[in-house]
């Protein structure tokens, strides 16, 4: 048996909405002073009042009082001598000194050591820069984690309402001004969503920079394919006590039900200023395009960019940028961020080259947008704006297969939104299957064309479903963005052909004129050298057949930009 599996398990009756849950809770990995894995390590407890580096003093382990009487404990960076100053939270279960353990530098992907200091904790806002700005920065080890008492929370309901008392705690704090922001990429973006949430009064700001949405939907069971990539993290997370078990729980409840909507951002109730980034071409690009287009702030900016979360997040350029948003919300200088455009939006081309960087835009998706057809025409493995003349079918190994349709663009076309894939299917020998969807861009001459993130090739757009979850919701569907339901399966009959609409993640691309556009569908993910862990438990026994044709309308609809400005041969983008 594995470490995993050994470890002790408890059930606590929960309650979501108004179903109650048996939660599976498993222990934390034991606190460790030595290990190499940085969110297993915990420093020795050290309540201590300190000079971090010359102009930057740190109260440790300071101890804070949840509702329910929990204890949990916290660093706090502040520059020296200062008051009446705001304070940047970050919040997350990565541990809140990692860069103690034995002296050695945590790597950050993208990122020159030397750049982060030792003060910052994982993905989160470095004091050894904001401090020097005249700001606090607060590092706290949410509920369960490091030294912290109580269970940890995965991304709930419970996890926004204790990030609601430590912000009102910290408001209070002699030396702060009473404006608190949070900050942080990847899963200290995704806690941010959950306290804004809960509307703390002294949180005037977030900036949620990478941070995925609905953990059901974008993690755990995307497209309906059980994932393992969230539970690596959960799996290295020290504490006392213990930890949700999202594994146990994704296999005992594989649909949606309450359990899982809690774990859902409530988008609506979020008003206050909001700077949000994504890059196209990660696992969190979903969320935060959801949360722009669904919280109720009227102050909302959103950065789309190529480049990988960490590179971005310590970027002189992306410090910057923050920067002028805090002073804005946090200290009151009228330095212009409000003509900061809403939308800014990098149309990647080919490698590490961008069509355009920072493009101003008003909305997304853009207004402008056409979404047009492009249909499947088995017999010729091609793709056409024009319908297929006669049905045809195609057939490949479910498990080693794949399907590669192709069209060659006659002129320059930008593609910029949400895609979708709209394809008649039949599982030959199975009752399911997964299908595994990429957007590629192909030369001239057929080869493919990547985009380079941290040194290595991305395939391009990409999109999953479980054909047994085919079933969509009507709520959150629209017809450039099909979104499943998740409530029931539905398996396939022996010979049963199905139509089924498929969510494609969006993206932001040129293609010059030669160039193709390749559909690729396939029984699994396919992509060379990635440092993730991006596996699913995948269901495709036989072959799977996709028709096109006649009465099986089968297309790949595209988000087509036209030009903003055209006079003759002149074209502005």
């Amino acid at each position: 048996a594995s470490m995993v599996e050994e470890k002790k398990r408890k059930i606590k009756k929960e309650k979501f909405g108004n179903a109650e849950f048996d939660v599976i809770y498993k222990e934390s990995v034991s606190p460790s002073t030595t290990t190499a894995h940085p969110f297993s390590y915990v420093p020795p407890f050290n309540p201590r009042t300190y000079i971090a580096e010359p102009g930057i003093i740190c109260e440790q382990d300071i101890p804070v009082k949840m509702r329910d009487g929990t204890i949990i404990y916290t660093d706090i960076f502040r520059p020296v001598g200062q008051t009446n100053i705001p304070c940047i939270v970050c919040w997350s279960f990565f541990g809140k000194r990692p860069r103690d353990r034995g002296g050695a530098e945590m790597p950050i992907h993208g990122v020159i050591p030397g750049t982060v200091s030792s003060m910052s904790k994982n993905e989160s806002a470095d004091p050894g820069y904001w401090c020097h700005y005249g700001y606090a920065v607060a590092n706290p080890d949410p509920r369960g984690v490091g030294h912290s008492e109580g269970d940890i929370n995965f991304f709930g309901t419970q996890d926004g309402r204790d990030g609601y008392d430590f912000i009102e705690w910290l408001a209070t704090q002699h030396w702060c001004n009473g404006k608190i922001a949070l900050f942080g990429n990847s899963g200290v973006a995704m806690t941010q969503w959950r306290i804004a949430a809960e509307q703390p009064p002294h949180l005037i700001c977030i900036a949620p920079w990478e941070g995925t949405g609905d953990m059901y939907r974008e993690s755990i069971y995307e497209g309906g394919i059980l994932g393992e990539f969230a539970y690596d993290v959960v799996d290295n997370l020290a504490g006392s006590a213990y930890i949700e078990d999202v594994a146990s729980m994704a296999k005992k409840y594989p649909l949606m039900n309450e359990y899982w909507e809690d774990k859902i951002p409530k988008w609506e109730n979020i008003k206050i200023p909001v700077y949000t980034t994504v890059c196209w071409n990660h696992i969190h690009l979903r969320g935060p395009l959801e949360a722009y287009r669904r919280i109720r702030s009227t102050k909302k900016w959103l950065r789309a960019h190529w480049e990988f979360e960490w590179p971005d997040a310590f970027s002189i350029a992306g410090k910057r940028d923050l920067k002028l948003f805090y002073d804005r919300y946090l200290k009151d200088i009228r330095n212009g961020w409000e003509l900061t455009p809403r939308v800014r939006l990098d149309v990647m081309d080919a490698y590490e080259y961008n069509f355009q960087e920072l493009r101003p835009e008003k909305e997304f998706p853009l207004a402008r947008t056409q979404y047009k057809k492009l249909y499947l025409d088995a017999s010729r493995e091609a793709l056409s704006f024009e319908p297929a003349a006669g049905e045809s079918k195609l057939s490949y190994d479910g498990e080693t297969g794949q399907a590669n349709l192709t069209i060659k663009f006659a002129e320059d076309i930008e593609l910029t939104g949400y895609f979708k894939l709209h394809v008649w299917v039949q599982a030959d020998g199975n009752d399911d299957m997964d299908l595994f969807i990429a957007i590629r861009k192909l030369d001239e001459q057929g080869d493919l064309v990547p985009i380079s993130v941290l040194g290595q090739p991305h395939p391009g757009g990409w999109g999953k479903m479980r054909i047994s979850h085919r079933e969509l919701d009507p709520k959150l569907s629209s017809d450039f963005q099909p979104v499943q339901a998740h409530r029931k399966e539905e398996k396939l009959k022996p010979g049963e052909i199905v139509p089924v609409d498929i969510e494609i993640w969006p993206h932001s691309r040129i293609w010059h004129k030669g160039q193709m556009l390749e559909l690729l569908v396939a029984g699994r993910y396919i992509r060379e050298n990635w440092f993730e862990h991006l596996v699913w438990q995948t269901n495709n026994k036989g072959n799977h057949i996709i028709y096109t044709g006649g009465k099986y309308d089968s297309y790949l609809q595209i988000p087509v930009i036209p030009p903003k400005y055209q006079a003759g041969d002149y074209i502005y983008r």
